[in-house]
């Protein structure tokens, strides 16, 4: 499909005036530009993994080191284990 030239976008630029009004158009314009940042990042971040699984390493960690420690300590959850009996269950 071809670039819409200077015209084509001079229209769509009056329809969006006529549509939205000349004081939403910042707004507009800030969302769109949020969401093409956005788009981009992951992008990147999907062609990075795909480019470390290609490689071999298909190992992934969402893991936060030391953060299962930490919630642990936070909730007072020791690490001691002790017998269950079978007419406790």
């Amino acid at each position: 499909m071809p670039m819409p030239g200077p015209a084509e976008l001079a229209i769509i630029l009056v329809i969006v005036v006529i549509i939205f009004g000349v004081g939403k158009l910042p707004e507009i314009g800030g969302a769109l530009g949020k969401g093409i940042r956005e788009f981009k990042t992951e992008s990147t971040t999907e062609e990075k993994e795909a480019a470390r699984i290609a490689k071999g390493d298909s190992t992934t960690s969402y893991a936060v080191p030391g953060a299962t420690k930490d919630v642990r300590e936070e909730a007072g959850i020791t690490r001691e284990r002790r017998e269950v009996r079978a007419d406790e269950i």
